[in-house]
């Protein structure tokens, strides 16, 4: 008997025939690659963290290069000497602390739990790096990074990324020329832990002034530019207590 197409019932039916094949097969996709996934998720973190020390492939060109997949991991080990976790007054080594989601750790420290803090100490050169990772709001969605302090709280590095920022605004806070400005810059005014604010207007498009806690705009984005303000001076402040212990004093 053939089937009459033209019913209601048929549309249905198909319908729910293709949403159960196509779950079916990108379940079947999703899990096959799961390890795949995590795998790139985890090179990438080693890569961001790398670059905000400076241990990158960056020319002269102005584009962001990171150490190769292939090679980071030995780089990782190369110049990561040592990565703590830090959990109140607790202080422990950790292999594998950058696979903390951060993110989730304040979800908790928002329901009364004790967060952990991943940090990570880097030399290069004979000079020591403290990088911290960040996260915050941007206009549509979350922003996050890595930043990269000496123990005088001088910023050696920055790494910043997002998740659906506006192309060619917002999303501009993960180019080179707007992260390189941030080199130089202090995280501290006086003894207080300021971050390093976005400011329009600052007098200083060139980014020569190094006192000033400030780095110049980006045009218009002015509310991703006071997420990323914000997201530094919220993450650095988490991180005051041990800061505290490694700072030079003058």
């Amino acid at each position: 008997m053939a089937i009459n197409t033209e019913k209601n019932i048929y549309t249905v039916v198909f319908a729910a025939t293709m949403v159960v094949v196509v779950g079916s097969i990108l379940a079947f996709l999703a899990s096959g690659l799961s390890g795949k996934i995590k795998e790139n998720e985890r090179l990438e973190k080693q890569q961001n963290i790398l670059y905000a020390m400076g241990v990158n492939e960056n020319g002269d060109g102005g584009s962001v290069n990171f150490v190769p997949t292939t090679e980071v991991a030995g780089e990782f080990s190369k110049y990561i000497k040592d990565q703590l976790v830090i959990e109140g007054d607790d202080i422990s080594s950790d292999d594998e602390a950058y696979l903390i989601d951060v993110r989730k750790q304040g979800n908790l420290a928002k329901k009364g739990a004790t967060r952990k803090l991943p940090l990570f100490i880097g030399e290069k050169d004979g000079k020591k790096f403290y990088i911290m990772p960040m996260y915050g709001k941007g206009l549509w969605d979350i922003i996050w990074g890595y930043v990269a302090v000496d123990a005088n709280m001088v910023v050696q590095g920055v790494y910043f990324d997002h998740k659906g920022e506006t192309p060619g605004l917002g999303a501009n806070i993960k180019q080179r020329y707007f992260m390189d400005d941030f080199e130089g810059e202090s995280i501290l005014s006086g003894t207080r832990y300021v971050g390093v604010s976005i400011a329009k207007g600052n007098n200083d498009p060139l980014n020569n002034i190094k006192d000033d806690n400030e780095v110049d705009a980006l045009a218009g984005a002015t509310i991703t530019g006071n997420g990323v303000s914000a997201m530094i001076k919220e993450s650095v402040n988490l991180y005051r207590p041990y800061l505290e212990t490694i700072r030079v004093k003058n």
